[in-house]
């Protein structure tokens, strides 16, 4: 094969132009819309980091609040159970002061009936003494078989 330079001279001279309209038209744009591509996916990749740091923060934030709420809820249900349990306490207390209150106004109204009956059962004994002493009187019954038929009376009453 024959070399000829004027050829060979021709095809470096048209390659160079090549490579000069090439790099002039093709590369650079090419070029240019690689590097906004790498700049792009860049950007994405370090806003895809942050989001996570933010939403791994949020989460971190969300999980302390959790922890906080459950905290409180625990302190009002214990808050809750004392302050029921010292009602439930109050209410026994009043209750066995009013059972208590209740007893003592009883037994005084028991007292006070006794006493009535008491006063009543007096009150007739004397009537029916006085009875019994007209009919002794009647019968002309001593001083002494009275006084022993009054008491005798009044026992059996006492004793009823």
């Amino acid at each position: 094969m024959d070399w000829k330079w004027t050829s060979f001279l021709y095809a470096i001279l048209a390659f160079v132009i090549l490579y000069w309209l090439l790099n002039r038209y093709a590369f650079k744009p090419l070029f240019a819309v690689m590097e906004q591509r790498r700049q792009m996916v860049l950007d994405q990749m370090n806003a895809a980091e942050n989001s996570r740091k933010e939403a791994s923060a949020e989460m971190e934030a969300q999980k302390h609040a959790l922890a906080q709420a459950r905290q409180e809820a625990a302190d009002i249900i214990e808050k809750a159970r004392v302050t029921s349990t010292k009602q439930a306490d109050g209410i026994v207390d009043t209750a066995r002061a009013e059972a208590a209150r209740l007893k003592e106004e009883a037994v005084r109204d028991i007292e006070s009936e006794k006493n009535k009956a008491i006063a009543s059962l007096r009150s007739e004994v004397g009537s029916i003494s006085v009875a019994i002493a007209s009919k002794i009187v009647e019968k002309q019954i001593d001083e002494k078989s009275q006084e022993q038929i009054v008491d005798r009376y009044l026992k059996e009453v006492g004793s009823k």
